[in-house]
Order: structure tokens, then C-alpha cells, then sequence
């Protein structure tokens, strides 16, 4: 049966499976040390911000969030809902569809704005994708958690995690089950975002608060990490570009260092002096040569005694 709940409208049958499957399953394939559950609150709408280092990631925060007391509700691209038996699931549970491809911007979040001001708990990616960082610390975040924070006023909690990468790495689909990994979950207090107050939501605006968020999380993380993250966040773009230059840089440099060695080659063979070629004439009468045995350079009968002649190369 499907209810109009405080935080949106869900079956609460469906969701009941839910936590009977999907709890032991999660703590079968992976142990958890958490931390910070104290900064969710009980309840009204609330933004969970977190690093996305692998699928395996999904389960854990879910579990996390659950843990806290919020149900999860996750943003999946809308045509998921569409998909037969798995939309109708999606929508029992509450889960959240996100409209990409949108002209106007506001739009790609309308149904997650209404999720969050009936209540929801709703699970965020900012950086959209497991991040590509070599180093696996979080990348440039886009900006629609930011949006969606500022349009509702809705507390965001940030949420690092660490261990994920090794029970599901990224790219990979066989899981690493045994011994089962621990994924270490933290959250912290709410983002202070009061700066940006009654600014109007523009894209300098969204993009500074999207940044501070992901200060806060990339803060969390170096603390469970024990290490200093980058001075600024892996942008794949950037690092795109300056790949594609580095490409061509090097076939610049490989090309001119091939016509280098072509006009060497050259200007060796122009410089190369004539050498005079001596032609013995053998004395009238003499011997003529014959071909010494076993292939080896024909051997001359007699030695001639007339000058040589020079003859120069043409």
C-alpha cells in the first residue's frame, strides 16, 4: 500500500522487504566501523553529501543512513523508472528520479526538491560519478546538491567514507567478499551555507557552496585517510585537456626529432668526399687473376709491375 508520508509517498510494505533484504546482505559483504550518525536529524528533509568511490559505496551509506534512523532515497536517472518491474519498485520505495538532459536546470531536480520539503532523506553524489582521481581523493563536484540545498533550505550532512574501493574496486564486477573488508562511514555536521542567504541561486553562487560542501568531505576523508588531500580536486576535464597536449607535444617533438636525424642523414651523404679508385693494369703477358678457393677474394698469379692508374669515382 502506498501512503502519503511526511517525507514523500512510498509503500511502506516495500520498504519493510526492503530493510529485511537488504540489511544482512550489506553486513554479510562487508564489515563497518561508523562514525558521526549523531549529526542526522531525526527528522524533516535533509541532503546527505558523500565521495563516490565505488558501487560497493551505495550499499554502505545506505546501511549508514539507515543505521541513523533516515531512510535513504537515492536520485536515479528517470528513465530507470520507466524500466518494467524495477520502475514500479523504485517508485514503491520512494526513490527519487532526476530528469537529465533538461533545457532549464531547475527542472533535473524538480522531484528531488519536492522529495526534501516532505521530508526526505535524500542521498547525494555531487561529483555525479565514481571519482577518477588516481588517488581516489574527491574530484570538482557539480553543482545541483548546492541548488538543491539553497532551493529548500534543507540541512546538508557531509558523509566520507573509506574501504568501499576494496570490497567492489571500480571497473570491476566480481566482488571481493572474503575476508570481508570494513568500510569506514563518518559524517559531519551540517554545511554552513548562511553566507549565501538570500542570494539569488546563480551559477557563481551554486558553485561557491558546491565547493564548500565538498571542503567538508574532502575534510572528513583526509581524517579517516590519515593523509593530506590535493590542493585543489582532480578536474577530469582539465586533466583531459592537458593530456590531449601532452599528446600533441610529444608528437611535435618526435616528428622534429625524425626530420633532425632525415637532414643529417642528408647532409652526411652531400659532404661524403670522392674517393680515387686504383685500377692495376696488369704487365702485358702477365698472368691473369684467378678466384681463390673456398670463396675467398680472387688471388692474383703475378704481381704487376706497371704504375697504377688512377681513376677517379663518378
Amino acid at each position: 500500500m502506498s501512503k502519503k508520508r511526511p517525507d514523500g509517498s512510498y509503500s511502506t510494505v516495500w520498504r519493510g522487504i526492503s530493510k529485511v533484504i537488504l540489511r544482512p546482505t550489506i553486513r554479510a559483504l562487508m564489515k563497518h566501523d561508523w562514525q558521526g550518525q549523531e549529526n542526522f536529524p531525526a527528522e524533516g528533509g535533509v541532503i546527505v553529501a558523500a565521495n563516490h568511490l565505488s558501487y560497493a559505496d551505495v550499499l554502505a551509506v545506505a546501511l549508514f543512513c539507515d543505521q541513523a534512523g533516515r531512510y535513504p532515497v537515492f536520485l536515479a536517472k528517470s528513465s530507470l523508472f520507466k524500466i518494467k518491474i524495477l520502475g514500479p519498485i523504485l517508485a514503491k520505495l520512494g526513490q527519487l528520479p532526476v530528469y537529465r538532459g533538461q533545457a532549464d536546470a531547475a527542472l533535473v531536480l524538480r522531484d528531488a526538491e519536492q522529495g526534501v520539503k516532505d521530508g526526505a532523506c535524500v542521498l547525494f553524489y555531487p561529483e555525479s560519478t565514481v571519482t577518477r582521481d588516481p588517488a581516489l581523493w574527491p574530484m570538482v563536484a557539480k553543482t545541483g546538491v548546492a541548488r538543491l540545498a539553497l532551493a529548500t533550505g534543507a540541512p546538508v550532512i557531509p558523509v566520507a567514507h573509506w574501504g568501499a574501493q576494496n570490497v567492489l574496486p571500480y571497473g570491476t564486477a566480481k566482488p571481493h567478499v572474503l575476508p570481508r573488508k570494513t568500510v569506514r562511514v563518518i559524517a559531519g555536521p551540517p554545511v554552513d551555507l548562511s553566507e549565501f542567504a538570500g542570494l539569488p541561486i546563480d551559477t557563481k553562487v551554486m558553485r561557491a557552496a558546491t565547493d564548500k560542501i565538498m571542503a567538508d568531505v574532502t575534510g572528513l576523508l583526509s581524517g579517516l585517510r590519515g593523509e593530506d588531500p590535493p590542493a585543489k580536486p582532480y578536474h577530469p576535464a582539465i586533466e583531459r585537456r592537458k593530456e590531449r597536449a601532452e599528446l600533441r607535444l610529444l608528437a611535435t617533438e618526435q616528428a622534429a626529432a625524425a626530420s633532425a636525424v632525415s637532414d643529417a642523414s642528408v647532409s652526411d651523404s652531400e659532404a661524403e668526399p670522392s674517393s680515387p679508385v686504383t685500377v692495376s693494369s696488369p704487365p702485358a703477358g702477365s698472368a691473369r687473376a684467378t678466384s681463390a678457393p673456398d670463396g675467398d677474394e680472387p688471388a692474383a698469379s703475378a704481381v704487376a709491375s706497371d704504375p697504377p692508374t688512377e681513376v677517379p669515382e663518378p
